[in-house]
């Protein structure tokens, strides 16, 4: 296997190195105690052999007789609890079948009126979408009215002038965002001034690096005045650097351990960068698609509010490199060049592609990257 492919089924554990992604566990795990100034023991180790039994296992490596059916029920329940586990009952199956019918009976309002040409939904003509009205996202050309979304979830800030503007109420605690972006056009720079944002509120975060070493993310922070070097040692922040390579090899133990470990850390927000890097140890679609959809369900299960870092794709500054993380995300910001006809100079603009449970702006707008981070001119035009 060459070096930076991970077998489309996953890690295969050898016998003879058994505790090999453990050991990539154990240092993932820490360097957030490092952040913290907190070793775990004994404890630690007694949550990880019950990590142990409780994990999921891919792809029944080991051979045993009795993990093959039950590998998904296993990982729906690492999820969900037992809440959502199969009754022993024999006729669930019918259950089901009952249930989904009378879900779209009550969905078609009892009277199972045809639309024209066959459809459900009565007589109206509007295919369910408000053509009268305000569609509560924002003109694309003209004004936005400032209204907040009517929604019962807490909102944050993300800490960048301008932008939090485009956003009516914040975004929704424990959202999963990404931001896209072509080389140059500040994506480090955007999650950094993201967590600076939670510790300036007196919260706790995460920054994890697949590109940078962990000194030259915290002297980066620094330059820009955000005293990343004084939060690391104060337990304030945790600056993770891994190798993708060992990261993908040993993402499931990773992932396992994720929740708990920013848990116990007492993080708010969580930044990886970049989420590119982790999509390219997989060679297969498929597989890469199915191991970043189980890593994004890890990082909602944290509780955290976390935002991913993407490459832009060669082919489409509005999407990511490999056109997944903006389907698994709830939100999605893209970062791109403006390159006039003239040539005369070359600029920066960021647009919201979606939020969901929030009313944004969809309108283009310039934003400048400085010493002091971001800013987004919300008052300028791009063209």
């Amino acid at each position: 296997m060459s070096a930076g492919t991970v077998p489309a089924d996953g890690p295969t554990p050898d016998d003879d190195a058994p505790d090999a992604a453990d050991t990539d566990a154990d240092d993932f795990a820490a360097a957030f105690g490092a952040g913290s100034g907190a070793a775990e023991g004994d404890d630690r180790r007694e949550r990880d052999d019950q990590t142990e039994v409780d994990a999921p296992t891919q792809g029944n490596p080991d051979g045993s007789d009795d993990q093959g059916d039950d590998s998904p029920d296993d990982f729906a329940a690492a999820f969900q609890g037992d809440s959502g586990g199969a009754s022993d009952d024999g006729d669930d199956g019918d259950l089901f079948d009952d249930d989904f019918a009378d879900a779209f009976a009550g969905a078609s309002g009892g009277g199972g009126a045809q639309m024209p040409g066959g459809g459900g939904g009565g007589g109206d003509q509007n295919f369910g979408f408000d053509l009268d009205g305000d569609t509560g996202a924002g003109d694309p050309g003209g004004d936005f009215e400032e209204e907040d979304f009517e929604s019962d979830i807490p909102r944050i800030d993300v800490g960048i002038e301008g932008l939090d503007d485009m956003i009516q109420g914040g975004v929704p605690e424990r959202s999963l965002m990404v931001a896209v972006g072509e080389a140059g056009t500040g994506k480090t720079t955007f999650g950094l001034q993201f967590l600076h944002e939670a510790i300036e509120n007196g919260e706790r975060a995460v920054f994890i690096t697949l590109e940078e070493s962990r000194e030259r993310v915290v002297q980066s922070a620094d330059e820009k005045g955000w005293n990343f070097s004084e939060h690391t040692a104060n337990g304030d922040l945790a600056v993770v650097d891994i190798d993708p390579i060992e990261m993908a090899n040993s993402l499931t133990s990773i992932r396992n351990e994720l929740p708990r470990l920013v848990e116990e850390f007492g993080a708010s927000r969580l930044v990886l960068d970049s989420v590119s890097l982790l999509e390219m140890m997989y060679d297969d679609q498929s597989t890469r698609r199915t191991e970043i959809y189980d890593f994004t369900k890890a990082l909602k299960e944290a509780g955290v509010t976390t935002m991913l870092t993407s490459e832009a794709s060669e082919d489409n500054s509005f999407a990511s490199r490999y056109g997944v993380i903006e389907y698994l995300t709830d939100a999605v910001v893209v970062l791109r060049y403006i390159r006039p006809e003239d040539f005369r100079e070359t600029r920066l603009a960021v647009e919201i592609q979606k939020i969901r449970d929030a009313n944004h702006s969809r309108e283009t707008k310039p934003y400048e990257i400085t010493h002091q981070g971001i800013s987004v001119y919300r008052q300028a035009n791009i063209f």
